[in-house]
């Protein structure tokens, strides 16, 4: 085996430290959702909201892996965005913004973490409101919950990339709603967000995807989201747009001094992963982002929107394809739910009734990696509510 041969073999899951590492990624994420859920109230500010993600990944990573010989990346791998109503995401503004949140808001929360370029990467939907979400947001909510649910039991070997696309727009139409076009779940590997495997959420002439079939010690990153519209989001103000990732295959000689400047800041600092032009001086970050983004030196994360009233809801988890099942590593749970549908579908409910581990005897428990054992257990606890949430919302 050649020395290429061993170092891709170790950087997958068969090794426990590349587990861990996803695993503890994962334990941050899931934290620092709950912190920006619980200041998702009237009047915050959606910039200090998405500060403050970022700031709690940076923070927490940057105190790990800190007396390692070899200098160990880690951070932000996607940063925080909270995207309101029918926006449908990427929503993450610069300093100088001032938009709030409101009683009533539906919030699409969205982040990820990385140690060592091993990235978890969860999204949330949360309703700023008391009691339980009814009528169409809890439709839409309970859509992307039972979509998300299904997927989780379909993304896994043997399976293919289409399987999951069909079941979960079935899902959506179960609730009268849609599964919005042009999202893409893909496969995570080490400092790569966006894999070459991919399941296309909702199949449209523009997207075309290769069949691909899961294996075994592989990592997704399953994306739903979900809309009472026509699920056929728009631009609406390229200015919007703040979030970018640098193209590592493209080349050009940069004419303005400010586009030079940001791009040389842009490749030290951000050199792979996703970034917010938040974290550029603001002046000329807009001067100079605009000549990267027209020479494809930055692929740009548009802000994207579904009509005004149309309710959109996104949730997004990290699954690790291990030996014994998949392992949901990144959740929150849900608020309760009244959805005005009920799934009625047997195909439906004989998937949401498949098992996600395969079952051991003895009930052995890995010894390496304890600390990720425990992000394990965390994650498990939560997913489990959500599913209960998801059947009793089909029963209602």
């Amino acid at each position: 085996m050649s020395d290429d041969e061993r170092e891709e073999k170790e950087l997958d899951l068969t090794s426990p430290e590349v587990v861990t590492k996803y695993k503890n990624a994962a334990e941050i994420v899931n934290k620092a959702l709950q912190l920006v859920v619980k200041d998702c109230k009237p009047k915050a500010k959606i910039v200090d909201l998405c500060e403050k993600g970022d700031s709690f990944i940076r923070e927490q990573t940057g105190s790990m892996y800190k007396n390692v010989k070899k200098k160990i990346e880690r951070g932000v791998a996607f940063p925080t965005c909270v995207s309101v109503n029918n926006t449908v995401c990427h929503f993450s503004p610069l300093a100088s913004d001032e938009r709030v949140l409101e009683e009533g808001d539906i919030v699409k929360i969205d982040m990820g973490c990385h140690i060592d370029g091993f990235i978890a990467v969860v999204a949330h939907t949360h309703a700023i409101q008391e009691g339980a979400i009814k009528g169409r947001a809890a439709d839409v909510l309970a859509a992307a919950n039972t979509a998300a649910d299904v997927a989780l039991r379909l993304v896994r070997p043997g399976k293919k990339n289409k399987d999951v696309s069909d079941a979960i727009q079935k899902v959506a139409a179960a609730y009268d709603c849609k599964i919005v076009e042009g999202v893409l779940s893909h496969q995570l590997k080490q400092f790569v967000i966006d894999g070459n495997k991919v399941v296309l959420s909702a199949s449209n002439p523009d997207t075309r995807v290769d069949d691909v079939e899961f294996e075994e010690n592989e990592v997704y990153a399953v994306d739903i989201v979900t809309s009472t519209g026509d699920g056929k989001p728009k631009l609406l103000d390229e200015k919007e747009t703040t979030i970018y990732k640098r193209a590592v295959d493209k080349n050009y000689h940069l004419k303005m001094k400010a586009s030079r400047f940001i791009f040389s800041e842009i490749s030290q600092k951000f050199p792979i992963m996703p970034f917010s032009a938040r974290a550029l001086e603001e002046k000329r970050a807009r001067l100079g982002l605009v000549e990267c983004v027209n020479h494809d030196l930055l692929q740009p994360y548009p802000v994207l929107h579904e009509k005004p009233g149309d309710y959109v809801a996104h949730i997004k988890f990290t699954v690790l394809l291990m030996p014994n099942g998949s392992d949901r590593i990144t959740s929150h749970p849900l608020q309760e739910l009244q959805a005005t549908k009920s799934i009625d579908d047997p195909e439906i409910k004989a998937w949401l009734a498949l098992g996600i581990k395969t079952k051991k005897k003895g009930g052995g428990k890995k010894k390496k990696g304890k600390k990720g054992d425990k992000t394990e257990d965390a994650a498990g606890a939560e997913a489990e509510p959500m599913e209960e949430t998801a059947e009793a919302t089909s029963q209602a």
